[in-house]
């Protein structure tokens, strides 16, 4: 049996995604900022969610632009995930400090990271103040993803993607497949 113990109250939810969240404002340059709060809130139409100190300097950009982009990093860019939320775009230029590439975004001003094997641009719908955070509730307004993920069926390949996730203060790996949604109740 498991026995368990109270802990304050906390946000022990792991693993969640980790994401490089880039953002430029019409006077700014491109920043990325590395964000663990992020979810998806709806389907339809496809919404994300991503909450900010509002000390941050990603806060004032994404607020004035009203946009972001979520990319989605691998394993390989774990140092460049962290490298990201660490250091202040306010004092460093992440891109170079990184060596990551800019890519061209379809329906926003933010760049995508090319490396990052999806990329989700955002348009923000609502923002709501909640503490420590403020959340950008945001509409998917275009998906990249990329080609050698997608297998001849289709279907984006998770496993070979080797996606980064963040437990409780540690990085990592989301590269093994237990099953597809259904399987438990799938026939044979």
């Amino acid at each position: 049996m498991n026995k368990k113990v109270t802990w304050k109250s906390g946000t022990l939810l792991a693993p969640v995604p980790v994401v490089m969240v880039t953002c430029q404002s019409k006077e700014s340059k491109p920043n990325i900022i590395t964000i663990g709060w992020v979810g998806t809130v709806c389907s339809e139409p496809p919404m994300v969610s991503i909450s900010i100190r509002p000390s941050r300097f990603s806060y004032n950009i994404i607020k004035e632009s009203g946009e972001f982009i979520i990319n989605i990093p691998t394993k390989k860019l774990a140092r460049e995930t962290d490298l990201c939320g660490v250091i202040s775009g306010s004092k460093y230029d992440k891109f170079h400090e990184t060596g990551l590439t800019q890519g061209k975004s379809n329906s926003v001003k933010a760049p995508i990271i090319t490396e990052c094997p999806i990329n989700l641009e955002c348009k923000v719908k609502q923002e709501i103040p909640l503490g420590s955070h403020n959340m950008f509730l945001a509409e998917i307004t275009a998906v990249q993803v990329s080609e050698e993920l997608i297998d001849n069926n289709g279907e984006f390949m998770t496993e070979k993607a080797n996606l980064l996730g963040y437990a409780h203060g540690n990085y990592v790996s989301l590269n093994k497949s237990l099953g597809k949604f259904g399987f438990s109740v799938k026939k044979k």
